[in-house]
């Protein structure tokens, strides 16, 4: 392993490891890996995929006030810390700052192969039997309910009117997770979110019929 990475990992895992589960050093973990899968079929600089990876939650805007910038201004200090280069720093930083998902209407602006892997990677660990467990992890984390029926979802129009939405769970699955296959932009998670995506849908399927619902979505 790079001895950078190494030192990065590390870092993180002491960062992340007592995080409620919805975003701890498991995550990381995970979308690290699976950034390196499709870097295998994608190709990219797998240097700067690593590094963004698993620095890319280093301060997520959900839990440091709101501020969309100051993870990728973080992820470059922590890389210039452990004395990488200033190029690869300002490649990662920017990398970082691409990665999230800001709204059912706002575009994605990850301009680069790299942004794009990690991307994908982050929404991949989103959906399915794992970004179930993960949405429900974080609502339970802010005290939201699972549902409430007559709370419709809203597609946001814009970063701010997603940042500062306060839903029920089930909710977040018309807003972020049903969106996010067609939202991949590597043909390797493209064929990886299919099954993820139809497990989801099979998940609220029943979840509406145990909760006895004269309707069904």
């Amino acid at each position: 392993m790079n001895d950078l990475i190494e030192k990065v990992a590390q870092f993180i895992h002491q960062k992340f490891k007592d995080n409620e589960g919805s975003h701890d050093w498991y995550h990381i973990e995970r979308v690290w890996k699976l950034a390196k899968l499709i870097q295998q079929s994608e190709g990219g600089d797998l240097l700067v995929i690593e590094l963004a990876a698993l620095l890319h939650d280093v301060s997520d805007h959900k839990y440091n006030g709101g501020d969309w910038n100051k993870g990728s201004q973080l992820t470059k200090e922590i890389l210039l810390n452990f004395n990488a280069p200033s190029e690869l720093a300002g490649k990662v930083e920017k990398a970082v700052s691409q990665v999230s998902y800001k709204g059912a209407r706002v575009a994605d602006s990850s301009d680069s192969l790299e942004a794009r892997i990690v991307q994908d990677a982050d929404r991949l660990d989103a959906i399915g039997a794992i970004g179930i467990a993960r949405a429900f992890a974080f609502g339970g984390s802010k005290n939201r309910p699972l549902y409430v029926p007559d709370l419709n979802p809203v597609l946001h129009q814009s970063a701010d009117e997603y940042k500062n939405s306060v839903s029920h769970t089930v909710n977040h699955f018309y807003e972020k997770l049903f969106l996010l296959k067609d939202r991949m932009h590597t043909v390797t998670a493209k064929n990886m979110a299919i099954d993820r995506h139809s497990f989801m849908e099979k998940f609220l399927n029943e979840f509406y019929n145990e909760w006895n619902l004269d309707r069904v979505k």
